[in-house]
């Protein structure tokens, strides 16, 4: 395996990785000040900067050098970590919240950041009656009113008792959070059409120390500002690098080129054949573990979902069927190169997560197919194998349709080895891969028969997030948007009433409450019952970090949170960034 993986590496011919890097000279800012991110995937819209419309991407540097979260939860000590807000405490009943802002925080234009951009940027949520714009659903579920006590104190006033509420939404818990804007340059603005882009106003803004200088479908540039609020108030001193780079590099192979060359820093997950050529050539490279199988847990474990709506996959017998089709043991062999393990239930096997996730052993998922069991329940709704070894009903083909993120290699060969399972087992499945925009939007819409997915994440500490990702507020018909692709696989009927009912319950606990491990076996037994998605893995992420220009990377030695560069609390790791001395 690792020899084909060179022998690809070899023969890739550099005119097919012609990227914009061109840009490290610019200015004369040289490529030892510079810091190169892997951005992935093209951006549709390179200059819209509306983090509240669906489908805009924030994790093109904007959300890791531009924009700064109130908190980041640091998930190698389980404590949250003050950043713009200094403190946020609940009252006894947990039904209010107080945030208290740091004192010296500026925009980069100089305006005070304050209780003002906070309120105004709540109730741009509040007020959206569609629930369309990002984290409308989340703020409407819970807060009832906002409204400024001073200058730097803000009180959320929630509609019912929350313990997670400055988790779940202020801090960093999975990937980003609720971004704060601006109130000088948002107010009166169309929240669903401004694009947040004025060069000439120094637009998009933010209170980061690095500001937006170029911006294309496959390139955006930041450089250091002169002043940051953070060192001249002594919270942080200014980070080193004077620029920040995130290049669009499309396949493996491309970002492997770039890798062995020392043209990337950073690069988001590989393949383990991949990782090891890189390393064979650029004894530099590192990862979060230092020994097989490198990885980092992600909490966003792997997931076949249908759609509900779809026939004949609105029967929980034959989703049944299709999980009890798939080996995942197979899938971790193939897919992964040995290098993650199987799902046990929806949730991230963190220790964290054990107590709920042993609360269901008996409803966990065997690792092994069961093909016999699967086919006898897809027989006993009527369906046949035919001559070409297909189910069929009617004259019509039992098939199924999986859509798979396009720039994200490992859900593509998760999906190819389930394909070819369900195809061995009586079922016409098919994959293609779709592009971001599109994707988001399919699952949005219900423009889809099955995906590929990941859109249990959220609990990483308390089962609650994830559980409530698929209650029946957020239902919608096809044709509708799902708000925050929540129960985007559209479950209905009395058994997700039930389920939506017990995890309400859950909601107003507080944390480790004794009451929350009985109602989490009561409703994951309607869930499971009517396999609401199909677990597949868990979600490894294979990160190399390229020490030949910058040291200070997180590994599990050097673990001051987690790795993951994408995410906006990549704030922690620019900040620890250091020239290196090779």
């Amino acid at each position: 395996m690792k020899h084909n993986v060179f022998i690809i590496l070899r023969c890739v011919l550099i005119s097919n990785i012609l990227i914009s890097i061109t840009s490290y000279s610019r200015d004369n800012v040289s490529r030892q000040d510079t810091v190169i991110f892997d951005a992935s995937w093209t951006v549709a819209n390179p200059l819209n900067f509306n983090c509240l419309v669906p489908g805009t991407r924030r994790s093109q540097g904007m959300h890791q050098a531009v924009w700064e979260p109130l908190f980041i939860l640091n998930y190698e000590t389980g404590q949250i970590e003050s950043w713009l807000g200094e403190s946020f405490v609940p009252n006894q009943n947990l039904d209010t919240w107080t945030l208290t802002i740091r004192r010296g925080v500026l925009w980069a234009d100089g305006e005070t950041f304050n209780a003002d951009d906070v309120v105004m940027t709540i109730n741009l949520l509040l007020n959206d009656e569609s629930q369309s714009l990002n984290d409308a659903a989340n703020m409407q579920q819970w807060v009832d009113s906002v409204q400024k006590i001073d200058d730097l104190t803000v009180q959320f006033n929630l509609r019912e008792p929350n313990p997670r509420f400055q988790l779940d939404y202020f801090s960093v818990r999975v990937g980003s959070s609720v971004v704060i804007l601006p109130e000088h340059v948002w107010k009166d603005r169309d929240p669903f059409t401004f694009d947040f882009y004025d060069p000439e106003k120094g637009w998009p803004l933010g209170t980061g120390p690095y500001r937006l200088v170029n911006a294309s479908e496959n390139e955006f540039v930041y450089d250091k500002r002169e002043t940051w609020w953070g060192a001249e108030v002594g919270f942080e001193d200014m980070p080193v690098p004077k620029r920040l780079i995130w290049i669009v590099t499309g396949s493996e192979e491309n970002r492997s080129m770039l890798a062995i060359d020392s043209q990337l820093d950073s690069l988001s997950d590989i393949t383990l054949g991949a990782f090891e050529a890189i390393q064979a050539m650029n004894p530099n490279i590192i990862s979060w573990q230092s020994q097989m199988p490198y990885i980092w847990l992600d909490p966003c474990p792997r997931q076949l979902s249908v759609n509900h709506q779809i026939e004949p996959w609105s029967q929980p017998d034959m989703r049944r069927a299709l999980s009890l089709l798939i080996d995942r043991q197979q899938v971790v062999e193939i897919a992964y190169e040995g290098t993650s393990v199987s799902s046990k239930t929806i949730f991230v096997q963190y220790k964290t997560m054990k107590p709920y996730i042993e609360a269901i052993q008996h409803l966990w998922i065997d690792p092994e197919s069961n093909v016999a069991v699967g086919q006898a329940l897809i027989e006993s709704h009527g369906w046949e194998l035919n001559t070409d070894g297909f189910y069929d009903k009617g004259g019509k083909e039992l098939s199924l349709d999986i859509q798979t993120w396009e720039p994200a290699i490992e859900k593509r060969r998760i999906a190819e080895v389930v394909v070819e399972q369900l195809r061995t087992a009586g079922i016409n499945a098919t994959t293609r891969a779709i592009a971001g925009s599109t994707w988001d939007e399919n699952k949005a819409f219900g423009n889809f028969e099955a995906v590929l997915d990941w859109d249990a994440c959220g609990s990483v500490n308390e089962p609650w997030f994830s559980m409530n990702r698929y209650t029946k507020q957020f239902y919608r018909p096809i044709g509708k948007r799902t708000p925050g692709n929540n129960n985007f696989v559209r479950w209905s009927g009395n058994q997700a009433d039930k389920y939506s009912e017990i995890v309400e319950r859950i909601g107003i606990l507080p944390l480790n409450d004794s009451a929350i491990k009985p109602l989490v076996v009561e409703a994951m037994e309607i869930f499971m019952n009517q396999q609401v998605v199909i677990p597949i893995t868990q979600a490894r992420k294979l990160v190399p970090f390229d020490t030949t220009y910058w040291t200070g990377w997180p590994t599990a030695e050097n673990n001051f949170n987690h790795p993951a560069t994408w995410w906006m609390s990549t704030h922690q790791i620019i900040h620890r960034l250091r020239k290196s001395h090779h």
